[in-house]
């Protein structure tokens, strides 16, 4: 098998859980997912099966989100599964919740959850966490492309929000920074994650509906999920590529990327490079 799978992840459960099981219900042990997505989350989480996991570093990495904040509280998880370090009283409305989203789009600095999977010397962040050690967690830069309030109340201090985002975003941390700039702390009390690239929620397969079957037909063609132009080689050429040499083309930039096609199946990356195609994965042999 060779493709990508749209998983929907269950909450309380992790990204590796779900590569677990996928290998047990295939027998592939050729599996990796696209990106972690936290045990307490849920939504979708992209699965590459076979030789697709070469293909990684090549798909788009942009995300999108539905969280509901929980304001009042703030958490050492920076969400509702970590304990409670502070409490504040004061309420604020959805007019003071407004004026902070600007704060919080665009380029911005972040620092990760000392909670998380970063590592740092060797080491996971959580790993210094549980052993007690204070650690200083390196600024990050990451962008906000779209922030949202869709729905806030008062009496829970509740605010659903949503949110399109680079890769490397923590949303829990925005939760908890907002807290902050508004002084009455918060934490994420629900996680949803609607898009990677182009994987969609709406499209997605429940991990428990997934069987050896079932994972055939829903597997996805890399040709739908990558961003590269498509150049259909013929059989003549078909056998340099599989070797790995460069082939003679015309038509692209310098320094494009190209999926090299031979009867509607991917054959290879290549970069196009002074009038040749230069192999950088190739995925038939």
């Amino acid at each position: 098998m060779f493709g990508f799978l749209n998983v929907y992840k269950p909450s309380g459960m992790t990204s590796h859980d779900v590569v677990a099981r996928l290998r047990k219900i295939t027998g592939i042990k050729q599996i990796g997912h696209t990106g972690t997505l936290d045990p307490f989350a849920e939504g979708v989480l992209p699965v590459c099966i076979g030789k697709a996991t070469r293909l990684i570093e090549y798909l788009p990495d942009n995300k999108a989100y539905e969280g509901i904040i929980q304001f009042g509280t703030a958490t050492t998880t920076y969400d509702r599964e970590g304990d409670v370090v502070k409490t504040c009283t004061n309420k604020i409305d959805e007019t003071e919740l407004l004026t902070v989203l600007d704060k919080f789009s665009g380029e911005i600095e972040q620092k990760p959850p000392v909670f998380s999977a970063i590592k740092l010397k060797g080491k996971k962040l959580y790993e210094y966490a549980r052993a007690g050690e204070e650690v200083d967690v390196p600024v990050r830069k990451v962008t906000i492309y779209k922030l949202e309030l869709k729905d806030f109340d008062y009496n829970t201090q509740q605010a659903k929000i949503y949110i399109e985002c680079s890769k490397g975003t923590y949303i829990r941390s925005i939760a908890n920074d907002m807290g902050v700039v508004l002084g009455c702390c918060g934490y994420l009390d629900r996680l949803i994650r609607t898009k990677a690239g182009k994987f969609t929620l709406d499209k997605a397969c429940p991990l428990d509906k997934l069987n050896a079957e079932s994972v055939k037909t829903s597997l996805i063609s890399p040709l739908e999920t990558l961003d590269f132009k498509q150049y259909e080689i013929d059989e003549s050429k078909l056998n340099a590529v599989k070797n790995g040499m460069k082939i003679q083309a015309a038509g692209f930039s310098e320094s494009e990327f190209a999926a090299l096609v031979y009867k509607d199946k991917l054959v290879s990356i290549a970069q196009f490079q002074s009038g040749f195609f230069v192999q950088k994965k190739v995925l038939l042999g």
